[in-house]
């Protein structure tokens, strides 16, 4: 199911700060019809925890219509750190979701033992597959290869999204020795190439959002065996996205979005800020150099 480049589609506001749906989904049908297998809602690039309840609702709606029309993946993030509520959130998604993107608990920092409690829990009680979300530098929790494997095993848990941010040990030790059925999705954007390279079968990535084609094209490279068509590619999508990064997601990526026409405004919410000038023109220039 995990195959193939995911875009976890930002959250297009207006200028008087209004979610811009009807620019969402133009966005969402964008990214499609440039190769991206399946979209991620609600996710950190999204600016969730900047939407309200009607506001979440109303671009989950828009994500299963476009999903639905163009028969492909919806992955939708699910946030919480504890176990009770995120069942809860799991058992009130709506129909047309295929998976659920959730993190490892952020903050309370639970041994391993109780991250595996966690997950299987929440395998038990939803109605979709799980991805976990690996992303220690934001939960401040490491989870080990060891782990993922063993979670892995689940058959409700379809995956992880692995964001340590660098290729560790264990993503080269997780890769190695994946379970039946469970599929490894790149979330550090300048490594995915080398993730990819070692055995990942795809990515969810906010610098997908601009050169859609190139990063399938990675993908489609690594996959038939195009070695040097592949490190060609990985090098220079590396390059675009340390300037997507240059300041806080997806402040940059909107920035340039707006250059380009696809969104009527580059408005973010606080605390974020709309990206720099020179920001955005470098990242202009990486795109077009």
């Amino acid at each position: 199911m995990l195959r193939g480049i995911y875009v976890p589609l930002i959250t297009p506001f207006t200028i008087d700060d209004r979610v811009d749906l009807d620019t969402a989904e133009k966005l969402a049908h964008h990214v499609l019809d440039q190769g991206a297998s399946g979209l991620v809602g609600l996710g950190t690039t999204g600016e969730v925890a900047m939407l309200s309840d009607e506001e979440r609702a109303a671009v989950i709606a828009t994500c299963v219509r476009v999903t639905g029309e163009r028969h492909v993946p919806l992955i939708l993030g699910v946030s919480g750190n504890d176990t009770r509520s995120t069942v809860a959130a799991l058992r009130a998604l709506p129909d047309g979701v295929t998976a659920a993107l959730v993190p490892v608990p952020y903050f309370l920092r639970p041994s391993e033992r109780g991250v595996i409690a966690h997950f299987e829990a929440l395998a038990e009680a939803s109605p979709v597959p799980l991805v976990i979300y690996h992303i220690p530098y934001r939960t401040g929790q490491q989870v080990s290869a060891a782990t993922l494997r063993h979670l892995g095993a689940h058959p409700m848990i379809a995956g992880v999204k692995y964001a340590a941010g660098s290729v560790d040990e264990d993503a080269v030790n997780l890769l190695a020795d994946l379970p039946t059925g469970f599929d490894v999705l790149g979330g550090d954007d300048a490594f995915i190439s080398p993730m990819l390279a070692l055995g990942a079968s795809g990515g969810i990535l906010a610098s997908a959002h601009l050169a859609t084609d190139q990063y399938v094209a990675l993908v489609d490279a690594w996959r038939s065996g195009d070695a040097a068509r592949a490190r060609s590619l990985g090098h220079r999508l590396a390059k675009l996205s340390a300037t997507l990064f240059a300041e806080p997601n997806p402040t940059v990526i909107k920035g340039v979005l707006h250059q380009q026409g696809l969104i009527a405004s580059r408005e973010v919410r606080l605390p974020l800020l709309p990206a720099g000038a020179q920001s955005i023109a470098q990242a202009m220039l990486a795109i077009t150099g």
